[in-house]
């Protein structure tokens, strides 16, 4: 049997890794856990995953081939439970909206928003 697991983190390479954490700590309540020069780590008091921006093109990342922006085909999506109260807020703040608020026929409502380093951010609710 494998060993076990106590922890899982999503890793992403931005242009400019303070911006996407100031942007999850401002709009979405993530609190930073460290931070240094191009590596930020942020997680929810809530819960999940930790979410880490490191700079794009440190030479510490590893295997260095895969180092380019995290951007292309990637969102980067956070189940909620009040996402219309939550998106109201959002666009009251003047977040850049790329999906309004839809809903799926399976029951999956959703909305899109772009970070200032152009992640695409997802809310979900199911309902």
């Amino acid at each position: 049997m494998p060993g076990t697991i106590t922890g899982f983190a999503v890793s992403l390479n931005v242009p400019d890794p303070d911006a996407s954490a100031d942007f999850l700590v401002t709009h979405l309540g993530h609190v930073v856990e460290m931070r240094d020069d191009g590596f930020v780590s942020l997680r929810h008091p809530d819960g999940g995953s930790n979410v880490i921006f490191l700079r794009t093109g440190l030479p510490s990342f590893k295997p260095a081939e895969v180092g380019g922006s995290a951007r292309d085909g990637l969102l980067l999506a956070f189940v909620v439970d009040d996402l219309d109260a939550r998106h109201e807020r959002l666009v009251a703040a003047g977040v850049d909206v790329v999906t309004a608020p839809e809903t799926e026929p399976w029951g999956e409502r959703f909305v899109q928003y772009r970070d200032p380093n152009g992640l695409v951010v997802q809310l979900v609710q199911w309902v």
